[in-house]
């Protein structure tokens, strides 16, 4: 049974965000004084009381509007709606009752959901009686807060807890793999998630920048709990012109590094750019398993040799990312994306795998029988032990007689040995040297 759901709706500029990130207790909505900055749903779990519940936080609802991506943001908001067990409707209390709040509250009424109607932005007491016209609303009482100074939060999350459905939290304990989907804006992120978990959970549009946050979506696929954390396109800083952006990008790093595997989206008409070479990089720096999606590829002519071209292309390009598997797709035609998580799976094995150190010496032994290490300044480097300290990623501990003279090209002779044997596909290896009188 999956957790009770908690909706925050509302129109633009009212605070949702701000209140999200309160009773979440972590900065995940991005916060600006700014209408319309939350566009997607942002999942997240919280509790109170010993009661778990997930969190959505919506883009800001308005129905009368022309505009195409507002018109998306409140499609995503009443996804939000439909899913929620519970909404939490909240309305300015400072600017008071507007047009916008009733037509929304009509929307409300009809779903014949619980409503909690919340008041924000009432930063003191004797402000409370400014929340006595949104009776009007025909939603019940309101609750005077301010998600600011967090007044009145407690008493916010007790009506909350009330109206909530039961929920086993011993039967949501499975395994989960987080994979985050990262790569440049416009590249098919959201298109690639939305194909992937079979709804429009992400706001997908041309224009360059929709995403904003890193959005988690957990599913349940083939036996197995996943969670996908849609990104931000991550552009060149001489292109981030607004705070809002940075903070975005901000995000996105932050999501590579919670996450297990990292999905690297490439856009097939563009190749490989020096932006995707350093996004690469950083995935490859965090020790993240990693799956390099080459994404648009019906918009490629292809002859019989088009797919081992890219292919040599992206291993010239990503020389240190060889590891890495290539998966050729369409998020838009969904073709090849049921191979996605396939690969994850098979990555998430390699990414923890560990290896005995028994077997691991007598590799290594052998390695070195094959092709001892060079002398230097007439000194013979001796590989004395060798064991796997850690995972996610495998992390190995060479112990040497002087770590000074093992050149750096045995010692990829001695990964690529690793590979040869263990396979390790999709995760970088972190080896570790350490001299005869270093303690482990």
């Amino acid at each position: 049974m999956s957790k009770p759901i908690v909706a925050v709706v509302g129109r633009p500029n009212v605070g949702k965000s701000t209140l999200f990130n309160r009773i979440a207790k972590k900065s995940v909505s991005i916060v600006e004084d700014i209408p319309g900055v939350t566009r997607d749903r942002l999942y997240m779990d919280a509790e109170w009381l010993g009661r778990e519940f997930t969190l959505i936080d919506t883009g800001g609802i308005e129905l009368e509007t022309t505009d195409k991506m507002l018109s998306l943001v409140r499609h995503q908001a009443q996804l939000a709606i439909d899913e929620a067990d519970v909404i939490l409707f909240i309305v300015d209390g400072k600017a008071g009752l507007t047009s916008a709040d009733e037509e929304i509250a009509t929307v409300l009424r009809n779903t014949r959901k619980p409503v909690i109607l919340a008041a924000n932005k009432i930063d003191s007491q004797k402000n409370v009686h400014d929340v006595y016209e949104f009776y009007n609303l025909g939603l019940g009482e309101p609750i005077a807060i301010s998600a600011v100074n967090m007044m009145n939060l407690g008493d916010l999350l007790d009506q909350v807890i009330d109206k909530l459905p039961k929920f086993d939290s011993e039967s949501n304990n499975e395994d989960e793999i987080k994979v985050a989907v990262i790569g440049r804006p416009n590249v098919g992120k959201s298109s690639l998630v939305n194909a992937l978990i079979g709804e429009e959970r992400s706001i997908v549009s041309d224009i360059a920048g929709t995403t904003r946050d890193a959005i988690d979506t957990k599913i349940f696929k083939d036996g197995m709990y996943y969670i996908f954390i849609d990104t931000a396109g991550m552009r060149r800083k001489a292109k981030i012109d607004l705070p809002v952006e940075r903070y975005s990008v901000i995000r996105s790093l932050r999501a590579v590094d919670r996450a297990d595997i990292v999905l690297l989206v490439l856009d097939a008409v563009d190749g490989v750019t020096e932006q995707d070479k350093k996004i690469a990089g950083y995935a490859h720096e965090a020790g993240k398993g990693c799956i390099i999606i080459v994404n648009k590829w019906d918009l490629i002519d292809k002859d019989s040799k088009t797919t081992l071209r890219y292919t040599e292309n992206i291993r010239g390009e990503l020389a240190f990312m060889q590891y890495a598997p290539v998966l050729y797709i369409s998020a838009l035609t969904k073709q090849r994306v049921h191979r996605v998580t396939e690969l994850v799976n098979y990555v998430a094995e390699q990414h923890a795998m560990r290896i005995a150190t028994n077997v691991l010496n007598q590799l290594v032994t052998d390695a070195v029988n094959i092709n001892p290490p060079p002398s230097e300044k007439g000194k013979r480097l001796k590989v004395l032990y060798v064991t796997q300290a850690n995972i996610k990623p495998p992390t190995f501990v060479f112990f040497v007689n002087d770590p000074e003279i093992m050149h750096f090209s045995y010692l990829r002779y001695l990964e690529n040995k690793l590979r040869e044997a263990f396979g390790f596909e999709g995760t970088p290896l972190h080896l570790v040297l350490r001299g005869r009188k270093e303690e482990e």
